[in-house]
């Protein structure tokens, strides 16, 4: 029998992004999920990296801000392991200003950004774009740099492509065999998450042009020619994968706000349950050869490159650098 290192329990982007980190570093790696790759949240279909409004800061959002400075790395590092492309791509973000209060807070959130973004992207009031862009009472929206854009299923595909060329595996059963992650999602979490809803529509063209976002509305053009929107919250629901009217409110929402989008058909509708740790964020830890690494709830591609050292440093060296927002227990 092959020697394992590590056993990955989970194959969504958090126990992938371990694994790879930890193969990275020359671990035997194993990642073992009975429903297969993606069959939970991270599956999806959004796919927006978008940084926090950059206010109120505190050690989360600046760990965010760094992984999220990390993504372009990450990505470029799974592709050239592995040999799949993830569908990155640092497109920007557009946000409507409603009204001059509303431009007097993007403003000086554009001054904020300049410190404490340490030249990472900008955050920077322009007028509404003709074309692609959302609607925008004021007639000027914020234009946001640092966000960026991947297909969630493909970013998944690419990182098994990447673990099994350092010699990793990826199957449905298997007994736990040296240090174990539990990367399990909902269910490690005993049920607790947040239902989303999305949709993906078809409309080519805009393959390039930059994520929307009012609202809870997440408009994000992909590189494939279709369109994600989402998403639904719902802490309570009767069918975690089920799609209902809920979604189809929001497909509106988004059409009113971005009229490029017209009637673009409707491809697919998808829905699963996020995990959402008690905390609210990320759940990381463990020692004795048990260890966790959950709670991506809606930043688990926006923290996976961060997650994936922060895990490996801790599974294979002993080096404890989990942040305290994100530390198990806590």
């Amino acid at each position: 029998m092959a020697r394992i290192d590590v056993t990955v329990r989970g194959a969504g982007v958090l126990g992938l992004a371990v694994a790879f980190g930890c193969a990275e570093r020359g671990a035997r790696v194993r990642v073992v999920d009975p429903g297969g790759v993606g069959a939970g949240a991270s599956g999806g279909l959004v796919g927006a990296l978008s940084p926090h409004a950059p206010e109120g800061w505190d050690e989360g959002k600046a760990l965010q801000l760094e992984s999220l400075r990390m993504q372009e790395g990450f990505w470029a590092r799974v592709r050239e392991v592995g040999g799949e492309d993830a569908g990155y791509a640092r497109t920007g973000r557009l946000m409507p200003v409603a009204d001059d209060r509303g431009l007097a807070v993007a403003r000086a959130r554009g001054e904020a950004a300049r410190g404490l973004w340490r030249g990472a992207g900008e955050w920077r009031v322009e007028a509404a774009p003709d074309g692609w862009g959302p609607v925008s009472g004021s007639g000027f929206v914020v234009r946001d740099t640092l966000a960026a854009r991947l297909a969630p299923r493909r970013g998944l595909a690419a990182l098994v492509a990447a673990l099994r060329a350092l010699g990793g595996e990826v199957v449905r059963d298997a007994a736990d065999m040296g240090a174990v992650v539990e990367a399990t999602g909902v269910a490690g979490l005993g049920g607790a998450g947040v239902k989303g809803q999305a949709a993906l529509l078809r409309l080519p063209g805009v393959e390039g042009c930059p994520q929307v976002y009012a609202g809870g509305v997440y408009v994000v053009p992909h590189g494939d020619g279709t369109v994600a929107v989402g998403s639904t919250a719902e802490k309570e629901w009767t069918d975690p994968t089920g799609t209902d009217e809920r979604l189809e409110a929001v497909i509106a929402r988004a059409r009113a706000l971005v009229p490029a989008l017209g009637d673009a058909p409707v491809v697919e509708r998808w829905a699963a349950v996020r995990p959402r740790a008690p905390s609210g964020a990320l759940w990381l830890g463990g020692s004795g050869g048990r260890f966790v690494a959950n709670g991506g709830f809606r930043t688990g591609f926006g923290m996976a490159p961060l997650v994936g050292r922060l895990m490996a440093d801790l599974v294979l060296e002993g080096r404890d650098a989990i942040p305290a927002p994100f530390r198990a227990g806590a």
